[in-house]
């Protein structure tokens, strides 16, 4: 007769004690099925918050006023692109590329300032470094409403010494756009500097690369996933932006041309309309103003998940 053996494993027991051994072969998060289904709720209630509103925004550029009044949920009757070209010819062409430029000259000398400073604060260890470190710290909690008044007058200031970096100036505002986002540039480039391996810098120091060199040919490229999370960051907040120029851009002489951003100029074709309104027109307008930020977005999205997590892992 067989004997039974007392060592055999027995599914949902252990050798010794007889008890359940957990499944290690589980993923985390597989048993809370209620709280993944509270989450993809959550989600999917918060995917249709973000693309409905887009979607009716595009779509009411396909209307005509009398559809948009008549029923805003309608279908567009017919795709045509006049809308469009009416948006254009009222100014949003040269509000969209004032803010082109605007941005070009902002986003380049805030992610090459901020990551040198971040760099720096990082890496090198020097008498007040941590009082820099908490002064940026400090000045990304520092709400800009509070500073618009004073803005004002410094910027107003800047233009006696040239009329370069005064009111309603590319140079201006550009400086105010690079003030505005160093202090949240520097504290996350400087988080992401102090995950970096210290032994590939101290290798190139040893090969005989300086200090710049270093930085631009060894460290900047290890921390591109950082630099375009907080690019796209920048470009976002840089490209919605409306209480800053709003406040510097204004034309201050007769004649003078308008250099108002995109945001602002929105506003000024909402306002310009009066009496007779041009919702299709203010639609294309708004429509032209979000496909640049989207296409960006959509282009860069694994890049900006492993920036924003690759300083955890590390």
């Amino acid at each position: 007769m067989a004997t039974l053996d007392k060592t055999a494993k027995v599914p949902g027991q252990t050798r010794t004690g007889g008890q359940a051994a957990p499944d290690r072969g589980k993923r985390f998060g597989e048993e809370g099925g209620v709280l993944n289904v509270f989450s993809h709720g959550f989600l999917a209630v918060w995917a249709v918050l973000i693309v409905l509103p887009l979607g009716w925004v595009v779509l009411g550029s396909f209307k005509t006023d009398a559809q948009i009044n008549g029923s805003a949920w309608s279908w567009p009757e017919s795709f045509g692109f006049d809308a469009f070209g009416r948006a254009w010819e009222k100014g949003i062409g040269g509000f969209f590329v004032n803010t082109l430029i605007v941005l070009a000259g902002s986003v380049t000398l805030t992610m090459l300032l901020g990551s040198m400073a971040a760099y720096v604060l990082a890496r090198y260890e020097f008498k007040g470094n941590r009082v820099i470190y908490y002064l940026f710290v400090a000045g990304s909690m520092f709400p800009v409403y509070l500073a618009l008044v004073p803005l004002f007058f410094m910027v107003r200031n800047l233009g006696e010494i040239s009329p370069y970096l005064g009111l309603n100036s590319y140079a201006g505002l550009i400086l105010v756009y690079v003030a505005y986002s160093l202090p949240f540039t520097v504290f996350f480039m400087y988080s992401f500097f102090r995950t970096l391996p210290g032994a590939v810098h101290e290798a190139a120091m040893l090969d005989g690369c300086s200090h710049t060199r270093a930085f631009f040919q060894v460290m900047v490229p290890m921390a591109k996933p950082g630099l375009i999370s907080v690019g796209i960051f920048n470009i976002l907040g840089q490209w919605n932006q409306y209480i800053l120029p709003v406040t510097l851009m204004q034309p201050t002489t007769a004649g003078e041309a308008d250099h108002s951003m995109l945001a602002q100029g929105l506003v000024n074709l909402a306002l310009q309309s009066g009496y007779k309104s041009d919702a299709p027109a203010l639609f294309a307008g708004m429509t032209i103003a979000m496909l640049p930020v989207l296409v960006v977005y959509l282009s860069f999205q694994r890049q900006v998940q492993a920036g924003l997590t690759s300083a955890t892992l590390k």
